[in-house]
């Protein structure tokens, strides 16, 4: 209790600095002025909503840029020793998927047990165990996110990630000097390398004073069966559907005809996106891979995301989406409802750096997942440059045991896990 106490004093003297105060909907709001990156953020304090273990804070709302972008967060703080434990931001893929799916339906404090009109119950193995979780609906645009300047590519998104974190750490100074990891799954493989490559060289620009800010003390990375390399991965498409441990989505002719569309259109469109850069190059890049390969597989009977199950397999029901679009409960967190090729470019050379640069990296992959799937992970990990790429290449995959049971299997090497 003396713990939780603190923090509340800590989170008490924060709030007090923060003016004016804001009602809206019969909703008290807490308004903060960050000159530093010109932002404001406005939130909401226990809404009740998702969270309800006692004595656990929690606060929703938005960074606002100017008058036309405002990005949607929801923080968790964490239900065990939140004064020593960790900040975490999860960030969902897509790109344009709702963080609400990782809070909801993944790692959150809360979830549902999809009866009809069911509300949300405690998560009893949520992230916000062990960490303070910060949930960001981004880029702009995306979920409760929204903004008439929306953002079109990874490197576009970073700063504004990177401005609500230093917002966030001057309205909640206690958080600033706690370990931070940033995790991520699907196309999060584009989000996490750049945004965690962002957050590393402002840390450099804050320490040289070229810059004015809070660093962001990054120790961990986590990409979730991530999309990072489109040349490597638009292939491990025919590779997987081919060859998986649970059925063939392909006939070897296929595959030998589909091998043939990538080596003369996805390739080579590819290669023009990598070697001029242009949205135009990559979008076209994009709409022929997808057009020649990725499109005309997932025409099969079988879900993207577990090819165990049928294509419109229902589980897990999207009973949150039903929920969030309650107008008491957006009220009540604080939220209002409302491509350019980036797919196609690869973030294999800053996920290099980023490994480089010391910071621990984790990715997993589970192996039904066809859209990111474990071959196209598994040749990004072999092309991943660092000291002890060819350990880590020439190490065995290790089995690994949760409560006695075979999870699955990894291997290591200095900071990098797989």
């Amino acid at each position: 209790m003396l713990g939780i106490s603190s923090l509340l004093a800590l989170v008490s003297a924060s709030l007090a600095m923060a003016s004016p105060a804001l009602v809206k909907n019969g909703v008290n709001y807490t308004v903060f002025e960050h000159a530093a990156t010109g932002s404001t953020l406005s939130f909401v304090s226990n809404s009740g909503i998702c969270e309800t273990t006692p004595g656990v804070n929690q606060f929703s709302g938005y960074l606002t840029v100017g008058s036309s972008m405002s990005m949607f967060f929801w923080f968790f703080e964490a239900r065990n020793s939140p004064t020593t434990a960790p900040l975490a931001l999860w960030l969902n893929g897509g790109p344009g998927c709702s963080s609400m799916i990782g809070l909801f339906q993944e790692n959150g404090p809360c979830t549902f047990n999809n009866a009809p009109g069911s509300t949300p119950v405690l998560n009893p193995n949520s992230w916000n165990n062990v960490a303070n979780m910060l949930y960001v609906d981004q880029p702009i645009g995306t979920g409760f996110s929204f903004g008439t300047d929306t953002v079109t590519s990874t490197i576009t998104a970073a700063p504004f990630v990177w401005n609500l974190l230093q917002a966030f750490y001057a309205q909640f100074p206690t958080y600033e000097n706690r370990n931070f990891g940033l995790f991520t799954e699907s196309y999060g493989g584009h989000y996490g390398p750049e945004f965690a490559s962002y957050f590393e060289s402002q840390n450099a620009a804050i320490a040289l004073g070229t810059i004015t800010g809070v660093k962001v003390p990054l120790v961990a990375l986590g990409i979730n069966n991530g999309w990072f390399d489109p040349t490597l991965q638009y292939k491990a498409y025919i590779d997987y559907s081919l060859s998986n441990p649970y059925r063939a989505l392909i006939t070897s002719s296929q595959a030998s005809s589909y091998l043939s569309s990538y080596n003369q259109a996805c390739l080579p469109a590819l290669n023009t996106c990598i070697s001029s850069g242009t949205n135009s190059a990559c979008s076209n890049a994009d709409k022929t891979c997808f057009n020649d390969i990725e499109g005309p597989i997932s025409t099969a009977n079988f879900d993207v995301y577990d090819l165990r199950a049928p294509s419109q397999d229902p589980f897990p029901p999207e009973t949150y989406v039903t929920y969030l679009q309650t107008a008491s409960i957006q009220s009540a967190i604080g939220a209002q409802f409302q491509k350019t090729g980036d797919d196609a470019r690869s973030f294999l050379s800053t996920l290099s750096t980023v490994v480089q640069s010391g910071i621990q990296v984790l990715i997993w992959a589970g192996d039904a997942d066809w859209i990111c799937n474990t071959a196209g992970v598994q040749a990004v990990i072999a092309k991943i440059s660092f000291a002890e790429s060819a350990a880590f290449n020439a190490a065995p995959l290790v089995p690994y045991t949760v409560n006695g049971v075979q999870g699955g299997t990894f291997k290591t090497a200095g900071n990098s896990r797989s």
